[in-house]
């Protein structure tokens, strides 16, 4: 495309210069003013006329708002606002010809106006004219090149700012030189806020958008458009303000078809199809020939395996502009959040071919195939956009990262490509394939599944990588892991901080959803592929995945359970973080109720219909029961868990001071013997005035009422204290021991565990517990240590091999004893030029270490007794970005 003499930079800063001089000059009153009072009234009158008309435009008054503009227009020809609005009009309404007549004939009376250029660059494309659309593209330049102070009052300036930004000129400068100036000298001026903001939110800069709009509502709180943008920029991160200000939009006027159109991308989101439906034909009743409206039921059509409705629609959203690559991007885009990563990156290529500079539809094709596992070509497009774009907050982001991850150590094996932090690689890489191995053959045997291609898994030890990888920008700040069918990402134990998790039930629960995914071509919905995937974890171990709880006891048995046929609703936008995991529990449930009530044989078939395109309710009634039956009967089993969880618990909060004493909780507790509040505050009363023998009682109480309480603070964790202070050291094990068996993540009892079993000589469950201590905390010496100890007490030469090498990666004190002891295992292993390795390392770090040398000269005569043949410990090369083979372990 041309771009005329004004696109250039020098040009920007030319005008904004001029711009400036002009509007410091005086205006000087002159006898001729008087001459033109007659017209400043008629000019008056008409702008009454024009308000009114703009406010049926902005309550959604369409027709309406045409008739009465083209009136004004009959009254005044040369009244730019309302040919303007007439054309905005005429388009909102799909009635794309009149729109072009508008402009036609406003053009021949305003010959000179660039609004009016601006807005018909789209008339005209709507009605097949894309040659002389680019035509009033250059007559924009030309005609604020050749008289730029025609152009120099806000509005215009505004309107240039926009032409700039479609020119490609740098954001920055017309940022500072147009809009920032502008505000300096019409700070009231909404327009130049909302446009300011509409800049911010296309880089991605989502703060940035949200203060900009913010000020344009504080201006013109009545206009939809203010608030639809406060809805857009609020909608990655805080969903209920955006909600808020999507509800404000439409209240000012209920055909905002933007806003509406975020409705039924919200309601596809939650699976609400007819709901969606619905708000379609109101938009259709408004615009019937809106062409983002068309990609929405073509997106809806796909969903429910209608390939000719979805390809008509498709060729509705692109009859009026079929060059128009917006509605093909659309589609795509909400494919791929439907993780159709597959088909929604066919409709961004299909979109790129129309116009090959779409950077939206680049940009969502980079993040599908790195999603997809097609890297090359995933990162290359990533870096295009940012060479066109260098404003792009999400393209800074992945080629950033690219970066970070070019400096991992990668692993293969098994049909895994594993990529890791090279130091955390070293330390416990190879556990993480183990389980993943585990992983593999197990769930694969289950479902009936085999995998063709390797399974990409990428641990990031700083969470903000980890967003990006996942979500294109920072956040996600509630989430362990993410699979996207082969590809799964997850935060590392170094990213978790002061209160890590299991991280072995992370890696479970994502490869349960490659498997899931890939029987269902990444057709499920997400509540069921959520649910499998915790479900599996209980499966695989008790401890994992999330149990019913006392918070979830109330949930199930109040207002917050969600319908089976609604469920999927619960992730979109939960009202709290708890909320959100209640979601994830509730689907456990439900997979647990299909399984134990039909089968697992029935929830294979389910998910193979389900990957033949069948909508998740119509499979479960095709293999359970008609869907409203199934969600009354899933209710009353979830409602019937609830009750038998504790069912002797008084779970009422006790009505007594805040700081109730000890003899208030006793009287209390006489007549509300089994309340749960009260007991626990009971004991914590006695515990705090270290009365450990009196705290016993009311724990004893807590645990028969509630033997599963699970909780780090508990009354496990409470009674465990009382027994290590009153020396019950037994006792304490055994408490510790239940705690152990209920919870996957506290470190605290593992820890303590440790060093009692230690004690004790009970090797094999120091054994048991160290390694629960590393699925947890692998970076950690300290498990890695009692590992170590338990593998030398049990003769267990392998784990003590991997307990030492990791450890020489952790923890440089004491080096040369570690080397001793990783040399005399590797020994008895049978692996002597290893072993001759670390005896050597080991008088590397402390030349002077007898035992080291007796080691060494122990190991030497060894390998001189033995046949000549090839070193079994010699080092194997690295590739190309740090590749190492398992071996290496």
């Amino acid at each position: 495309m041309r771009v005329p003499r004004l696109g250039r930079l020098e040009d920007v800063r030319q005008y904004a210069g001029r711009m400036r001089r002009r509007s410091r000059r005086l205006t000087f009153v002159t006898p001729i003013l008087a001459l033109l009072l007659g017209s400043i009234l008629s000019a008056t009158s008409s702008a009454a006329d024009y308000v009114q008309i703009a406010a049926l435009f902005r309550t959604g008054k369409y027709a309406e708002c045409a008739e009465e503009a083209g009136k004004a227009i009959a009254a005044d020809e040369f009244n730019e606002n309302c040919r303007l609005v007439k054309i905005r009009s005429e388009m909102a309404q799909g009635k794309y010809a009149d729109a072009l007549a508008t402009l036609d004939a406003a053009l021949q009376k305003l010959s000179t106006s660039i609004h009016l250029r601006w807005l018909g660059r789209d008339v005209c494309r709507f009605n097949g004219q894309l040659d002389r659309a680019r035509k009033l593209d250059d007559e924009i330049g030309q005609l604020v090149r050749q008289a730029p102070g025609r152009y120099s009052d806000a509005v215009n300036r505004v309107v240039v700012g926009r032409f700039l930004l479609n020119q490609t000129i740098d954001p920055k400068r017309v940022l500072d030189g147009i809009y920032n100036e502008v505000k300096k000298q019409q700070p009231n001026l909404a327009m130049v806020w909302l446009a300011s903001g509409d800049l911010a939110l296309e880089k991605q800069d989502y703060a940035l958008a949200a203060q900009n709009y913010a000020q344009a509502a504080k201006l013109d709180p009545s206009d939809p458009d203010v608030h639809y943008g406060l809805a857009r920029a609020f909608a990655p991160s805080e969903s209920a303000k955006a909600t808020t200000e999507l509800q404000a939009a439409l209240a000012l006027n209920p055909n905002h078809v933007e806003s509406l159109l975020v409705a039924v991308e919200d309601q596809i989101d939650s699976e609400r199809y007819d709901d969606a439906d619905k708000v379609l034909k109101a938009i259709a009743a408004v615009n019937p020939h809106h062409p983002r409206a068309a990609a929405c039921r073509a997106v809806l059509a796909h969903l429910r395996n209608q390939p000719d409705v979805e390809k008509r629609e498709r060729e509705a959203a692109q009859e009026f502009w079929s060059a128009n690559p917006e509605p093909l991007y659309v589609i795509g885009k909400k494919l791929s959040q439907k993780y159709r990563f597959r088909e929604g990156a066919q409709y961004q290529r299909d979109a790129l071919a129309l116009a090959a500079d779409y950077l939206p539809a680049k940009t969502q094709l980079a993040q599908d195939l790195l999603r997809l596992g097609q890297e090359v070509e995933g990162w290359q497009l990533a870096g295009e956009v940012l060479e066109a774009d260098e404003y792009s907050i999400l393209a800074h982001n992945l080629t950033t990262l690219h970066e970070c991850l070019d400096k991992f150590r990668t692993i293969e094996a098994d049909g895994f490509v594993l990529r890791m932090d090279a130091r955390e690689a070293d330390v416990y890489g190879g556990r993480v394939i183990n389980l993943l191995s585990r992983a593999k053959a197990a769930l694969c045997a289950k479902y009936d599944m085999r995998l063709e291609k390797p399974v990409i898994v990428e641990m990031f030890p700083r969470q903000q990588d980890f967003a990006i990888r996942t979500f294109g920008m920072p956040g996600g700040a509630g989430f362990l892991g993410v699979c996207f069918g082969t590809v799964i990402t997850a935060n590392s134990p170094a990213s978790q901080g002061a209160h890590p998790t299991c991280w072995e039930a992370t890696l479970w629960h994502e490869f349960c959803h490659v498997v899931t995914l890939n029987k269902t071509h990444n057709r499920m919905p997400r509540w069921l592929s959520e649910g499998i995937s915790v479900y599996e974890e209980r499966q695989a171990d008790p401890t994992w995945g999330q149990s019913i709880k006392p918070a979830y006891r109330k949930m199930l048995l109040g207002d917050d359970l969600v319908p089976v046929s609604r469920l999927s609703g619960a992730f979109l936008n939960p009202p709290s973080p708890q909320h959100l995991q209640f979601a994830y529990f509730e689907s456990s449930l439900v997979v647990e109720y299909l399984v134990e009530t039909h089968g697992l044989d029935t929830m294979k078939k389910i998910l193979v219909d389900l990957g033949a395109g069948v909508t998740i309710n119509d499979a479960l009634s095709r293999h359970t029961v008609p869907i409203e039956q199934l969600d009354a009967s899933f209710a009353d089993y979830a409602r019937a868990q609830a009750k038998a969880m504790a069912p002797e618990v008084d779970w009422s909060e006790p009505e007594l001071p805040r700081r109730a004493d000890e003899k208030l909780l006793t009287v209390y507790l006489k007549e509300h013997p089994q309340n749960y509040s009260a007991l626990q505050r009971l004991a914590g009363q006695r515990i705090a005035a270290k009365n450990w023998a009196g705290a016993k009682e009311p724990l004893a109480e807590l645990r028969r009422l509630y033997p599963r309480d699970a909780a780090a603070d508990g009354l496990y964790a409470l009674l465990a204290r009382v027994h290590r202070e009153l020396k019950e050291t037994d006792q304490e094990r055994k408490v510790l021991m239940i705690l152990a068996s209920l919870s996957d993540d506290n470190v605290e009892a593992l820890t303590r565990l440790t060093e009692l079993t230690a004690a004790a000589g009970d090797w094999e469950l120091t054994k048991t517990y160290a390694q629960k201590w590393l699925a947890i905390s692998p970076l950690l010496p300290e498990p890695h240590r009692r590992c170590a100890q338990a593998a030398e007490k049990l003769h267990d030469d392998p784990l003590a091999i991997e307990s030492y090498r990791s450890l020489l990666h952790l923890d440089s004190v004491g080096a040369a004893d570690l080397h001793l002891q990783l040399a005399t295992a590797l020994e008895r292993s049978g692996d002597l030029p290893a072993a001759r390795r670390h005896a050597l390392l080991a008088l590397e770090e402390t030349p002077r270490f007898r035992a080291a040398h007796k080691r060494l000269l122990e190991i030497t005569r060894k390998l001189e007794a033995a046949p000549p043949g090839k070193d079994p410990a010699a080092p194997t090369g690295t590739g190309e970005r740090g590749k190492k083979k398992l071996e290496g372990f």
